[in-house]
């Protein structure tokens, strides 16, 4: 059976120090299985490191910085949660920047835990339902969201969930919405199956 259902979509996933790595590493090997191009986009180049809950994780090469990376490049944002990870790309501009084209553009993002701070820093909760790690809700009620407890919620273009125990539903719902934006422009496939964004 193939799976390459979404063959040339190049996602730009959003982190710095601190992300729950697997709430990277998961989503990204779904999508990659369906054929996806994945780039880490952060605030310097180098390496970006993840956490296993309390504990350090692994270091991961850094593709782009919010700076340089265009929008234009990518057909979906992943955002993987961690409270330091989280805490702290919600008060960087240009990653707010950056997701906000994403958004104008009608382009798919998925936010998993505290992966929704930044969707409400950068404006982009009002009037739309999604989830988060729990201790977010008041910050997205606040920014104009409705918040909900379930594992995972698609409203238009964004699929959020609330833990790793939600992987599984996160990963099945993202690839879906993922692959409705492949059909939706199916010459993304085409004009991008052999070229990477531009740095």
């Amino acid at each position: 059976m193939d799976n390459q259902t979404l063959p040339g979509l190049h996602v730009a996933v959003l982190l710095t120090d601190g992300f729950e790595q697997v709430e990277f590493t998961e989503p990204r090997s779904a999508l990659e299985q369906h054929g996806a191009i994945i780039k880490i986009v952060s605030s310097n180049r180098g390496k970006v490191k993840g956490v296993h809950h309390d504990q350090p994780g692994d270091d991961f090469n850094v593709d782009a910085t919010f700076d340089d990376a265009d929008p234009m490049d990518f057909d979906a944002v992943l955002l993987p949660g961690g409270k330091e990870n989280g805490d702290r790309i919600r008060g960087i501009e240009a990653a707010q920047r950056f997701l906000q084209r994403i958004d104008e553009d009608g382009k798919p993002i998925a936010a998993i835990c505290h992966g929704s701070w930044l969707l409400a820093s950068a404006g982009l909760v009002q009037g739309r339902t999604l989830t988060s790690w729990p201790s977010l809700q008041n910050d997205i009620r606040s920014a104009g969201g409705n918040w909900v407890d379930e594992e995972v919620v698609v409203d238009g273009n964004l699929v959020t969930s609330r833990k790793p125990d939600d992987i599984p539903a996160f990963n099945e719902k993202l690839v879906e919405v993922f692959s409705w934006r492949m059909n939706a422009n199916p010459g993304v496939q085409t004009e991008r199956a052999s070229a990477g964004p531009s740095s």
